[in-house]
């Protein structure tokens, strides 16, 4: 006696369908996915300039005088004698979420110091994700 014998599976052409739905979602869905990626990275930047921001200030209520580098939050220097920190307890504090060092200018043009992060295209000015994130904005 012949007995049929039934194949479970997946057609050709349903494969060919859930492939072209997953690769339409993928073009819809990535770009918003990279966008959020990136203001994630602004706003981690303007809390990171905002804490070492913090920390050069009372740096500069202990020691006197504003530090020369930003290692000096981290590190103590030679010439800083009411030292009490560090100001900081990671130096990776002191890099941006691209991972580039943080700009500190002292004096300042915008305050008594200005503190920034170049944004991700690593180059002042810029706009959108490009922008500089800076202390007095």
């Amino acid at each position: 006696m012949y007995s049929k014998v039934r194949h479970r599976g997946f057609t050709l052409i349903e494969l060919i369908v859930v492939i072209t739905v997953l690769s339409l979602l993928m073009v819809v869905v990535a770009p918003q996915m990279f966008e959020r990626a990136d203001d994630a990275k602004h706003k981690a930047a303007q809390i990171q300039i905002d804490k070492v921001g913090n920390a050069i200030e009372l740096y500069k209520l202990e020691v006197g005088r504003f530090p020369e580098t930003l290692e000096d939050l981290v590190r103590k220097p030679d010439n800083a004698d009411n030292w009490k920190g560090p100001y900081l307890k990671k130096k990776a504090l002191l890099q941006d979420p691209w991972e580039r060092d943080l700009v500190y200018v002292q004096p300042g043009e915008h305050g008594r110091f200005d503190l920034l992060s170049l944004g991700s295209d690593g180059q002042p000015g810029g706009e959108a994700e490009n922008a500089d994130i800076t202390s007095w904005d």
